[in-house]
């Protein structure tokens, strides 16, 4: 059966979706040692999701955090950085210059920008899913939309606001920042699934 696409994802309609959520490994990395260990390990993959996540500001006019985590995902397993870790920053530079792996992100752009207020980098290549939706017709750019659209489950935004600056990053903040990498890596492979057999059809309402 060819898989239904909408250009735009009825937001009432998200609502009601079950949720989804990254169900493999999370290895949090809070020490440089560590990170250049994870770093060749992720150079050695055949496709890498990245997102980053940052403390929300609340104060009106205060001056906004730095980037506080870096979350890499395979399909199965998930990097979480903490670049606030003295030497962690440093660590992933070989990672972001990288320009042979398959590297995908989403709105990628406003997180090279995120992580040059840690990082004095040279970005390698990455492919940004936000370029790729249009081609198969989807109006959306939210990772949230789109997933649903093309997966039919609901990533929940419900952690996206609290303190990623924390030393004991909780299990829910994990679980939340390696899905939205993971995510990636999955919207991807359908997406180019999908450009390549052309076996969908585009609607113009989900209703």
């Amino acid at each position: 059966m060819r898989k239904k696409l909408f250009t735009k994802f009825n937001a009432e309609l998200l609502n009601t979706l079950p949720v989804e959520h990254f169900d493999g490994r999370i290895v949090d990395i809070t020490g440089c040692i560590d990170a250049a260990h994870a770093v060749r390990w992720l150079l050695r993959q055949d496709i890498l999701g990245f997102d980053t996540e940052t403390r929300p500001q609340f104060r009106k006019g205060g001056h906004p955090y730095k980037v506080s985590i870096l979350q890499v995902s395979t399909r199965d397993t998930c990097f979480i950085f903490r670049l606030s870790v003295e030497g962690v920053a440093e660590a992933v530079c070989p990672l972001l210059e990288d320009k042979e792996r398959l590297k995908v992100g989403i709105s990628w752009g406003d997180d090279i920008r995120a992580l040059h207020t840690r990082l004095d980098y040279q970005p390698g290549t990455f492919v940004d899913i936000q370029n790729l939706v249009g081609k198969v017709g989807i109006e959306d750019l939210s990772l949230q939309k789109i997933y649903a659209n093309l997966f039919r489950k609901k990533i929940s935004k419900s952690q996206r606001l609290t303190n990623w600056d924390r030393p004991d990053l909780s299990h829910e903040q994990l679980v939340y920042a390696a899905t939205d990498a993971w995510a990636c890596v999955r919207m991807y492979e359908e997406l180019n699934r999908l450009l390549t057999t052309g076996d969908y059809e585009l609607l113009n309402s989900e209703k």
